[in-house]
């Protein structure tokens, strides 16, 4: 059925045709969409007035363009969360109804490099651990995370128990509280690394979070990088006019 013209540019009720078709299952998550030809003969609309609508759906993230392959419905993330306050990974999954679960990988503990000397400020005889786990919900994996942290933080016996928050333990002693975040967010695509652990394909991309966590004194102790699975989780921020 061709799109009916209303008083809204055609473009704007492409969209809202493609995604009522979208929600109503017509076109699947990560199902190709028809061809630009096909689709606005469908819609009865120029093929300029659908790519204008193609392109915004893009930028809402409802669907994605491959160069030389075609247009997909995105999935829609599973998770989601605001950045602007300090939150577990567990507890994203626990409020999207799901278990959380950890796979530990590995666990390392080096003499800190250049970079971490600066970046921890500590001197050469602090060993800093690394701790690379998978986090997973119903038993699917859904982030890569890589901790580091100065030995000296945590527990004789954390990574002997291969599980546990960090954050609860860094904080055990009570001389720590980890006050703040900076956030950095980059998107990547296909990591011949990480993507496999986490049953991404080439088309699936990644969100990753690189965050450096202060105490109370402003001083950095701990790192992370998590890499989320872009399908399954959105971020978002709330911005106020100043």
């Amino acid at each position: 059925m061709s799109i009916k013209a209303d008083h809204r540019h055609l473009y704007l009720q492409v969209i809202d045709r493609l995604k009522s078709d979208i929600e109503q299952g017509i076109y699947k998550e990560n199902e190709k969409l028809p061809s630009e030809f096909e689709l606005s003969k469908e819609l009865g609309v120029s093929r300029a007035t659908l790519r204008e609508a193609l392109r915004l759906l893009e930028e809402e993230n409802v669907i994605v363009r491959r160069h030389g392959v075609g247009t997909f419905v995105n999935p829609k993330p599973v998770f989601t969360s605001g950045i602007e306050h300090l939150s577990s990974i567990s507890s994203m999954i626990e409020n999207a109804g799901m278990t959380p679960g950890t796979i530990f990988l590995e666990a390392t503990e080096n003499a800190p490099t250049e970079n971490e000397l600066e970046r921890f400020g500590c001197d050469k005889n602090d060993n800093v651990i690394t701790i690379e786990r998978v986090r997973t919900a119903d038993g699917e994996p859904v982030v890569y995370c890589v901790d580091k942290v100065l030995a000296k933080y945590l527990p004789d016996d954390f990574v002997q128990k291969k599980e546990g928050s960090i954050f609860s333990s860094l904080e055990q002693s009570g001389n720590i509280h980890v006050a703040y975040a900076v956030t950095y967010i980059d998107p990547v695509g296909y990591h011949e690394q990480v993507s496999p652990i986490l049953h991404c394909g080439r088309e699936t991309a990644l969100l990753v979070l690189k965050q450096l966590h202060y105490d109370d004194n402003d001083c950095v102790v701990l790192y992370s990088k998590n890499y989320f699975r872009a399908d399954k989780f959105s971020f978002h921020v709330i911005r106020k006019r100043v």
